[in-house]
């Protein structure tokens, strides 16, 4: 709707297509139509005579009919981001780039308030529901600004061939939407988009190994971790002089960013890289400080670093920030034991950095598998599990790998969808907790087959929390 609104205010002759014709359709379309633009609903396999470009939303996967007739016609197509891109004015501010399978809204969040701390004019756009067009033709509050924190979903890199960031992250990868994208091959490499063209920096994680070499090198054959997004740094086409730059939970190397002894520290933007690193703040800075999230601060660290910004901008940035609610949110403490929702962790590799954040758990899983398997996940984490409650469509799955890696944790398998499901979830943790542990919501799965979103889901998971507490547990 956006696209379509602002090339025809731009002069663009422009037809709106969609395959559907119930209500919601024809309730956008009277609204285009209004405006005078043309509506085809029911059709959405064939190319619209005449048409010289298609801008498409990420419900179109890449191999939709439409897509086919376009490419036979020589006919080019963008989605939302490149159209963006064409249309910045000449004066528009550069843009650091987040892309990832997880941690993205986080990281571009903390960037974000980086920036602020020091004292740059940003927002935090695109993916995380800021339209980029309306940020680039400036629209009330966007104008005026220095840099823009950008998240890019693979979806929208993939139809973003003109995209040159100023520099750009790829945080980790692990196999989501590949129902979209065909395999995880074009998975990564549509992430990888987001280092085309960087101009000073293409940050990588330097601990996201690929689980094919983790095998082998657990198997005893020698063979060197590869850091896959390494990998896409060096298969990118760069500026002269941009630099790979890693970040890692470890001691950094040069050109890295990393920890020592509880601190973030730089050893990428410094004068002598081979012999010196600046403190950019503590880990106790960072909210919460679990593993993950503090890989999200020094990704968020080191693009703010590559923009020009100051340690001490890094550290009062990071203090300042406190991510969005359902990403490991501490809910209550009832009868020494913890709950935490964090409903955000939709797909395993969510799920195995938020298990790993915890000595002792009480897990709550389940959901939408959405093509995901479960065996990894489970027999890295089986050490930390008190005991397992399943919920949701595919909650068997799930059952199979504990069965399978850790058949000796005790497993209850909740059949009922219905709204009171989630109290009964969080009654059946807290009957195995003990005092210290943590009852986590971290489901490894989608949502919808049960509610609306994992927003909704999250809220479910606090309200029995507190339901719980009131009930006749000692709140603290």
């Amino acid at each position: 709707m956006p696209a379509a609104k602002v090339l025809h205010r731009l002069g663009a002759r422009v037809t709106a297509v969609n395959g559907g014709d119930g209500q919601g359709p024809r309730r956008q379309a009277a609204e285009l139509e209004a405006l005078g633009i043309a509506v085809r609903l029911g059709d959405d396999r064939t190319l619209p005579e005449g048409t010289e470009l298609i801008v498409t939303t990420p419900g179109f996967k890449p191999a939709a009919p439409l897509f086919r007739a376009a490419a036979e016609a020589g006919v080019p197509v963008w989605g939302d981001v490149e159209l963006a891109w064409r249309l910045r004015g000449p004066d528009a501010p550069p843009w650091l780039a987040v892309t990832g399978t997880n941690g993205k809204t986080t990281t571009v969040q903390m960037l974000a308030s980086i920036l602020r701390a020091a004292g740059l004019r940003t927002a935090a756009v695109g993916n995380i529901g800021v339209s980029l067009i309306d940020v680039v033709l400036e629209q009330e509050p966007y104008a005026g600004l220095d840099v823009l924190a950008v998240e890019l979903s693979s979806y929208q890199l993939h139809w973003a061939p003109g995209l040159r960031p100023h520099s750009g992250a790829v945080l980790n990868l692990a196999p989501d939407h590949l129902d979209w994208h065909g395999s995880m091959e074009a998975y990564a490499s549509d992430k990888g988009r987001i280092y085309e063209g960087n101009q000073v920096a293409c940050v990588y994680n330097a601990d996201d190994a690929d689980d094919a070499d983790d095998a082998d090198n657990a198997a005893g054959t020698g063979a060197d971790l590869a850091p896959r997004t390494e990998d896409l740094v060096r298969a990118a086409d760069v500026v002269e002089g941009a630099r790979a730059i890693g970040f890692t939970l470890g001691t950094p190397a040069p050109s890295q960013l990393g920890v020592v002894e509880g601190v973030l520290v730089d050893r990428a933007f410094v004068a002598d890289r081979q012999q010196q690193a600046q403190e950019l703040a503590e880990i106790g800075d960072v909210q919460p400080p679990a593993p993950h999230n503090i890989a999200n601060a020094l990704a968020a660290a080191a693009l703010a670093r590559a923009f020009g910004v100051p340690a001490a901008a890094v550290r009062d940035g990071l203090r300042a920030f406190r991510p969005d609610a359902h990403r490991i949110t501490h809910v209550a403490e009832v009868g020494g034991v913890s709950f935490v929702d964090d409903s955000k962790a939709t797909n395993t590799h969510a799920a195995e950095a938020s298990l790993a954040a915890y000595d002792s758990i009480v897990w709550i899983a389940g959901g939408l598998a959405k093509g995901a398997t479960f065996d990894e996940l489970v027999a890295r984490s089986a050490p930390r599990l008190r005991g397992v409650v399943l919920i949701g469509a595919d909650r068997e799955l799930i059952g199979q790998a504990l069965a399978r890696h850790a058949p000796d944790v005790p497993v209850a398998d909740l059949e009922r969808t219905d709204t009171g499901a989630m109290a009964e979830a969080v009654r059946e943790a807290m009957s195995m907790a003990l005092p210290g542990d943590t009852v986590l919501l971290a489901p490894a799965c989608a949502s919808m087959d049960m509610f609306v979103n994992y927003n909704a889901r999250g809220d479910a998971f606090a309200e029995a929390v507190r339901a719980l507490a009131a009930a006749g547990h000692s709140e603290q």
